[in-house]
């Protein structure tokens, strides 16, 4: 800082105005300019999550409306009697006319036949039958030794303690036949069920067929800079052959495997390898498996990027322009300031005679007006000056007189409580007594905080008063267990809601009543609840109330103002915290319950 200063002072005033005006130009701009480009990173952020999710949701609807059809299609075939009845009669190893397998392929496989054919989304369905000697019936019946040659099914077949074979199977060719017969361009995925018979077991083995990019139309979208992948509970991942060298790398972020072992579906932003990406997490329940999709930032970014180069080039250019301006200016106004300079350096060597001529209409020339005024007011302030201070030591005495000590006006009630009690007026000498009582109370203020107990006193010797004025009386119900008498609480804290319950609600009435003080522990907390059974209030005055004791609106003078609310509020807030205050409970003319919430056992505040 000291060389800063020491730097900024080895330069003219002239430059100094200039580099100061800079400064202060540059900042709003600097700081518009911080606040505009990363709104507009914020906004493109925001739409691509939007998207993001829209095209998750999109997809996964797909996808569930894939495996509708899927299982649809595996409860036909499993519910169909014909092709049952007839791999019962294979697995028996009973010899079929040929006219009965003629029938069974004109009703039965033909009919499954166009129902596969009736849904486009279906690449195929087929059964295998471990029957070596059986007549396969294409495209439905298949011997299973076929069926090996699909990669899934290289495993085993399920008996024998080999793992079992039903299930989702992945991203594999359709290798039945050989790739001249076959299109073996596209994936596909199945739904691998094992057919079975109470009596005789398994009778074969159910492979319902799509194509991948049916079933994941995200994975294989053409669109530039977005890379999607599905992940199956064994952790593998299959994507688009195009995606396969961004993908695996991306996966392996952290960020991307703690969103992962959540289980939840989220859209968020993350940067990999320092680029921006919009990540979206969607588990598929019905695949066991989670559907990720990567969406680049980097053209957009880029785009802001290179807005931000250009303004900053625009304010460079606006800004060079404006040094050259405001300098020729400033040069011109401090012809006249080194003028008055001079003026006042005459005065500085006791000259109180000098007069600034030519002083002009703008700043410059008002502040040499000034400054002749000024030189013309010395003299009168000189002689004011020693006038004030006579003045100032005479109202010091004149306040030192005026000052009445709070023990006098003690001292003073307690004789006129005296008088009264020889005189036998003890209803006088009882009052003087409660007002002796509130005054002291009011007018101690060496702590902030007080006991419930001892607040209560004063409620009862303000009520003692109070019922004085009224031709009906007001009595004090209390319900406090002694861990609540004991609380410590902000002072003069209950008083003014005693006060607002006698004239806001029970004045009106004219009426004997009661008003009911309750405490109690909740939640770790000290509530105490004061109700009356006044004139109560609205929903919509109770909402009014509570703009008004936070703040939300102005509180003025006057009757219903909630200003003694407010302050009891602002002062419960300021001493233990935001959840802490005061809770109102109203129903129009039934009753009105303030409710005090404060720190069990808090004694002075946080």
């Amino acid at each position: 800082m000291k060389k800063l200063k020491k730097w900024f002072a080895n330069y003219k005033l002239n430059q100094k105005f200039t580099i100061v005006i800079i400064i202060f130009v540059l900042l709003p701009i600097a700081a518009f300019s911080f606040f505009m480009f990363t709104s507009m990173e914020k906004n493109v952020i925001n739409e691509r999550m939007e998207s993001m999710t829209y095209r998750m949701e999109k997809s996964h609807n797909a996808i569930i409306k894939n495996i509708d059809a899927i299982n649809m299609s595996t409860q036909f075939f499993l519910s169909d009697i014909g092709l049952n009845n007839y791999l019962k009669a294979v697995g028996q190893g009973e010899a079929i006319a040929p006219t009965d397998l003629m029938s069974f392929y004109n009703q039965n496989i033909t009919l499954l036949e166009r129902m596969v054919n009736n849904n486009p989304d279906l690449y195929q369905i087929r059964v295998y039958v471990d029957s070596p000697d059986m007549q396969e019936m294409m495209p439905i019946l298949y011997r299973e030794e076929r069926m090996r040659q699909l990669a899934w099914a290289a495993i085993g077949d399920g008996s024998d303690g080999e793992e079992s074979l039903a299930g989702w199977k992945f991203d594999y060719y359709d290798t039945l036949f050989n790739a001249a017969t076959i299109n073996r361009d596209k994936k596909i995925m199945s739904s691998v069920v094992e057919m079975h018979d109470y009596q005789m077991g398994q009778l074969g083995i159910l492979e319902v067929a799509m194509y991948m990019e049916t079933m994941f139309p995200l994975i294989y979208e053409p669109e530039q800079n977005t890379y999607s992948c599905f992940i199956d509970q064994d952790n593998h991942q299959y994507f688009n052959e195009s995606d396969g060298q961004f993908l695996p790398n991306y996966l392996l972020e952290p960020a991307i495997g703690q969103a992962l072992a959540t289980g939840e579906a989220t859209v968020f932003y993350h940067r990999i390898d320092q680029q921006p990406m919009v990540i979206g997490i969607r588990p598929v329940k019905e695949l066991e498996g989670v559907l990720v999709c990567f969406d680049s930032l980097d053209l957009e970014m880029d785009n802001v990027s290179r807005l931000r180069i250009i303004f900053i080039f625009i304010v460079m250019i606006v800004m060079a322009v404006l040094v050259v301006m405001i300098d020729y200016i400033v040069k011109g106004l401090l012809k006249r300031f080194y003028l008055i300079l001079n003026s006042i350096r005459e005065v500085q060597k006791g000259d109180l005679e000098v007069v600034i001529t030519d002083c002009g209409t703008d700043e410059m020339g008002e502040l040499g007006t000034q400054i002749n005024t000024m030189l013309r007011r010395i003299k009168q302030l000189m002689d004011d000056n020693i006038n004030r201070e006579i003045l100032a030591r005479d109202s010091e005495i004149r306040a030192l007189q005026n000052q009445i000590n709070a023990h006098f006006i003690y001292n003073v009630l307690e004789s006129i409580k005296m008088m009264a009690e020889i005189d036998e007026k003890y209803e006088i000498s009882d009052a003087i007594t409660a007002l002796g009582k509130l005054l002291r109370y009011s007018m101690h203020w060496s702590e902030d905080y007080v006991s419930v107990e001892e607040e209560l006193e004063y409620i009862r010797n303000y009520l003692q008063l109070i019922n004085l004025r009224f031709d009906y009386e007001i009595t004090l119900a209390v319900s406090l267990p002694d861990n609540i008498r004991i609380q410590k609480i902000p002072k003069m804290s209950l008083q003014p809601i005693i006060e607002n319950a006698i004239y806001h609600g029970i004045e009106q009435l004219a009426e004997d009543t009661s008003i009911y003080l309750k405490g109690f522990v909740e939640a770790g907390d000290c509530l105490i609840e004061i109700t009356d059974m006044g004139r109560g209030m609205s929903e919509e005055e109770v909402a009014r109330l509570y703009l008004k004791i936070n703040g939300e609106i102005e509180t003025s003078g006057g009757a219903g103002n909630g200003i003694g609310l407010k302050n009891v509020q602002d002062r419960i807030k300021m001493g233990y915290g935001d959840e802490y205050g005061i809770n109102i409970v109203s129903r129009k003319d039934i009753y009105t319950k303030i409710i005090i919430r404060i720190p069990l056992n808090g004694s002075s505040g946080p």
